[in-house]
């Protein structure tokens, strides 16, 4: 308002008329406090020598690992998030004790933050592959042989033994494995008929070590012989192989209700579709939601599509964008639907009963696939009901409803004693478009900062480095742009904690640049 109230007094100003100041309008230093005592009540105390918090969402190790949470919080984190989607009730409670240590040794303050699941919804299980290993042996351009297969044969009592080596497939075998001695040559045939062999070159407590100079596909069931002698051994149970369905643009894919498991098109001997592909859903009741014409998405936006009919138990849908070598579509994969009316709660009967744990842990709930006001009354009434109506809440916006209901979603927000929105770019990009998630996540900032809420920047920010040790120079630009939030969300990876102390390095060297949407324009400087 403050900003508003500027703009009009310059420009009567230019036309040289009167201006009479918004009755009771908050000027720019009061609306900058009521910013940080909302913060401040969100997300804790401002850290020493940086104004935007770093939260962390930690992977499943922190349950055991007290060291990892430790050095988290000595690096700088600020929020420690835990995603409901995954891990246990037991878990949660020892990630949130190891939190409370940490604080105590470290005297640092960090909120905890636990996101609930929601009704995500996801493609459902598809029908089993086959039950084959490929073994290969690594080979330089010229296809000489560097390095064998290497194979670990084990009982199937203890094949998880045999998992654990490294650098070795391992084998569950039905059969005495005592017999075989190093030098013993085991000839097979894999299952693509080939002749194949390989030969034991050692032993390390229950399994027997071998290698391979062939590439061989073994299945369950095949025959395994010691050369010279009558010893067999069979192949025990292997893992199906993860099934998918190839989509190409123009192909057909339905989406129906039953419980079946997901299998790809059936084709006759002519090479023609006599059924098309079929998945079904998570949420299968989602589909008398649907209607032709609406736009689908699959695996964060890999594959689109349009829907062309829904009947009463199945919707047909036409693929609009996949690769030109066609997309693997997986079971698990999210599915997105950006213009249905779906009706489906925001909070799901898991949910409620995760918020047990949440209220008794957590400073902040985080509200997954919120759409519209009455979805942040009805988890304010749970809260109430928990005896923790103190309690901060996290908006998440993640879908168009809840873009397109944001201003009515802060109002209702606004209620609590603490409140703030997390801008989830990932399924958000999806569901308004690639193209327009930078002015999206601009006029998230915008309302949010009308309304003096804390704003979380989250999604893929310094994903590089937290999984693979080296940042993007674009993902560094990026975690720069978080300066204009309030807090910066990291995800899990195996270098969680050199991203932890880069986005530290980073905010506190943008924030002499910029606040919010003001440039601070500080002197220039080499280093």
């Amino acid at each position: 308002m403050a900003t508003v109230d500027a703009v009009l007094a310059a420009v009567h100003g230019l036309a040289q008329r009167r201006w009479e100041h918004l009755p009771r309008a908050l000027d720019f230093q009061e609306g900058n406090r009521l910013l940080r005592e909302h913060t401040e009540r969100l997300l804790g105390p401002r850290p020493r020598d940086r104004a935007v918090r770093i939260m962390v969402t930690v992977p499943s190790e922190a349950a055991s690992d007290y060291g990892l949470v430790r050095e988290l919080v000595a690096r700088g984190m600020d929020c420690m998030r835990i995603n409901c989607s995954y891990d246990d009730r037991e878990a949660w409670v020892a990630m949130a004790e190891h939190l409370k240590r940490a604080k105590r040794e470290l005297g640092k303050n960090c909120q905890l933050s636990m996101d609930l699941a929601g009704p995500k919804l996801r493609v459902g299980a598809m029908e089993a592959g086959p039950e084959v290993i490929k073994l290969r042996p690594e080979r330089d351009d010229s296809g000489m042989v560097l390095k064998p297969a290497r194979i670990c044969l084990v009982s199937e009592a203890h094949a998880s033994a045999g998992a654990s080596a490294a650098g070795f497939v391992a084998i569950p075998m039905a059969g005495d494995l005592g017999a075989l001695r190093v030098g013993d040559e085991i000839d097979f045939i894999d299952a693509r008929g080939a002749s194949r062999q390989m030969v034991v070159s050692g032993r390390t407590g229950e399994r027997v070590e071998a290698e391979g100079l062939r590439t061989s596909y073994l299945a369950s069931g095949i025959e395994l012989r010691r050369k010279g002698t009558d010893s067999v051994l069979h192949v025990g149970r292997l893992p199906a192989l993860d099934q998918y369905i190839l989509l190409k643009e123009g192909d057909t894919l339905i989406l129906s209700d039953k419980p079946d498991l997901g299998r790809g098109p059936e084709i006759d001997e002519d090479g023609q579709v006599v059924r098309p592909a079929t998945i079904n859903c998570t949420i299968p009741e989602i589909l008398g939601d649907l209607k032709a014409g609406e736009q689908v998405w699959f695996d964060d936006g890999k594959i689109g599509g349009i829907i062309k009919r829904v009947g009463a138990s199945e919707a047909k849908i036409e693929i609009t964008q996949a690769r030109p070598e066609g997309s693997k579509l997986r079971a698990n994969k999210g599915i997105n639907l950006p213009e249905s009316d779906l009706k489906i709660a925001s909070l799901t009967p898991k949910d409620l009963e995760d918020l047990e744990v949440v209220a008794a842990q957590a400073d902040i709930v985080g509200m997954s696939f919120v759409r519209s006001p009455g979805d942040v009354e009805a988890l304010d009434a749970h809260l109430t009901q928990l005896g923790r109506p103190d309690i901060g809440i996290l908006l998440k916006i993640e879908t168009r409803q809840a873009f397109d209901n944001l201003p009515f979603l802060v109002l209702a927000a606004m209620r609590r004693e603490a409140a703030g929105v997390m801008i989830a770019r990932g399924d958000l990009a999806v569901e308004c478009g690639f193209q327009r998630m930078a002015e999206i996540q601009e006029e998230i900032l915008w309302v949010c900062e009308a309304a003096h809420m804390p704003v979380v920047w989250a999604t893929q920010v310094l994903e590089n480095l937290a999984k693979k040790g080296m940042p993007s120079r674009a993902e560094i630009t990026d975690a720069a742009m978080g300066e204009r939030a309030e807090c910066v969300m990291l995800n899990k990876g195996p270098y969680l904690c050199e991203a932890v102390a880069a986005l530290d390095d980073i905010l506190r060297r943008m924030q002499g640049h910029q606040t919010k949407k003001s440039a601070m324009l500080r002197k220039l400087q080499r280093w």
